[in-house]
């Protein structure tokens, strides 16, 4: 398939569902890179190079400059939440960045002011929304949330628009009857079906009003068939889920290594504690099952213990998250991986990674903003597996197993760019360059 690349001119609009320490974390370090005053370190699309063409063209530009992607300059800061404070109130307490960085861009930051949000406390029972909106039913909350998508457009003139997901984890849910076609899902919005989440109504919206959806969070949200065949009828990129940050991008980077040197595991134990509202809503049951869920699955899509049964057939694998208000946003996670080699001689791994889970996070709402408004300029809509790179459980096509090996999924997002713009993909076969030698013997 040959991509027609419109583009990017004018004005992005970033919409943002919940503007929490990944938001503001996200918002305030774009306005430090545009004056000057940092690095966007961990960016893809700001820092990372691609290599085209063969190794001895010597072609590695950065990504930025190989595909048309929205400048920095042209993108404005939009979003709901359950708070009413705006993004300098809600930086200054979600205490991630530094008071005098966050002072240097103070007037951006206080001219952005949340919308009233969708919100549901059986969702996420340990917040206390006060900034919410009302409505009959949920579709006249979609309808609102149309009608805030429709004027922050023309108030801010926006040429395109992106919505990334930044909230908090629901609930776990699983699909139902009302998640199985839009007609379903539509008759369940305007019957309050409760299996209908806050994000799911979100995701509705943006679709509805042509605008592309990131999904960062654990929750069910677009991967239905309603909301995917809603993207494909209205031509709309959508992807997810669940920003891969600490703890699971450790496990993508380790788990790859130990498989390509057929290393058995026994055992992966995963603790960790946090402290920021998220962590408070973690300390949920019912909310840290959906992030349970999403993180359990990486080792054995990686390991595939029913293909390699003598390697991990039995490996044990939990993982745990703790509320501990005194860390705030510096999340601090533990594992301990038992692993076994030669004859069955056992070894072990310890891991004590001590993030920042906003800082992790901050520059991949930056890449999948992006990534995502330029999909859209390319006519790619539906499912986006080729950003898999930036999930813990990646959306795939109905019966497709995702990759989480991050190399691999580095690799498809490199091929994806370069067939994008023309350019021939690479294997890394790399046989062509001793046969040129052999061929001239």
């Amino acid at each position: 398939m040959d991509y027609e690349v419109k583009p990017a001119e004018g004005k992005l609009g970033i919409l943002i569902p919940g503007l929490g320490a990944v938001a503001t974390t996200f918002i305030a370090g774009v306005e430090a890179v545009k004056k000057e005053l940092a690095k966007p370190v961990g960016s893809l699309t700001q820092m990372g190079r691609i290599r085209l063409g063969k190794r001895t063209e010597d072609r590695h530009p950065l990504i930025k400059d190989f595909v048309p992607l929205a400048e920095l300059s042209d993108i404005v800061f939009g979003g709901w939440d359950v708070y009413a404070d705006n993004v300098f109130e809600a930086a200054t307490t979600a205490k991630v960045l530094e008071p005098l960085l966050l002072h240097a861009v103070r007037p951006e930051l206080e001219r952005i002011v949340p919308m009233k949000a969708v919100f549901d406390k059986a969702y996420a029972r340990n917040l206390d929304g006060t900034h919410v909106k009302e409505g009959a039913d949920k579709m006249e909350l979609a309808e609102a949330l149309m009608e805030d998508i429709r004027s922050f457009k023309e108030a801010n003139g926006c040429d395109r628009l992106v919505m990334v997901w930044c909230g908090s984890t629901e609930i776990y849910i699983e699909e139902s009857g009302v998640h199985q076609s839009i007609e379903a899902f539509e008759a369940g919005l305007r019957s309050n079906d409760p299996n209908i989440a806050p994000s799911m109504i979100y995701a509705y919206a943006a679709i509805k009003s042509g605008v592309p959806f990131a999904n960062g969070a654990p929750n069910l949200t677009v991967d239905i068939p309603a909301i995917v065949e809603l993207a494909k009828e209205h031509g709309i990129a959508i992807s997810g889920k669940d920003f891969k940050t600490g703890q699971t991008l450790m496990k993508t980077i380790l788990a790859p290594g130990l498989h390509a040197r057929a290393l058995g595991v026994k055992g992966w134990f995963s603790s960790n504690i946090l402290g920021n509202r998220d962590g408070y809503v973690l300390d949920a049951p019912e909310n840290f099952k959906t992030k349970e869920v999403s993180k359990l699955s990486v080792l054995d899509e990686i390991f595939r213990p029913e293909s390699n049964p003598e390697l991990y057939g039995d490996m044990y694998h939990k993982v745990r998250i703790n509320y501990y208000p005194p860390h705030g946003d510096n999340k601090e996670s533990w594992d301990n991986i038992d692993i076994f080699g030669w004859l069955g001689y056992q070894m072990q791994i310890k891991i004590n990674f001590l993030c920042r889970d906003s800082i992790l996070a901050a520059p991949l709402v930056l890449d999948l903003a992006l990534f995502t408004d330029l999909a859209q300029r390319a006519g790619m809509s539906g499912i986006q597996e080729w950003l898999s790179f930036y999930y813990k459980s990646p959306q795939t096509a109905e019966g497709l197993a995702p990759e989480h090996d991050i190399f691999k999924q580095l690799m498809k997002l490199q091929n994806t760019l370069r067939h994008m713009m023309g350019e021939d993909l690479i294997t890394h076969l790399g046989l062509d360059y001793y046969q040129d030698l052999v061929d001239t013997l």
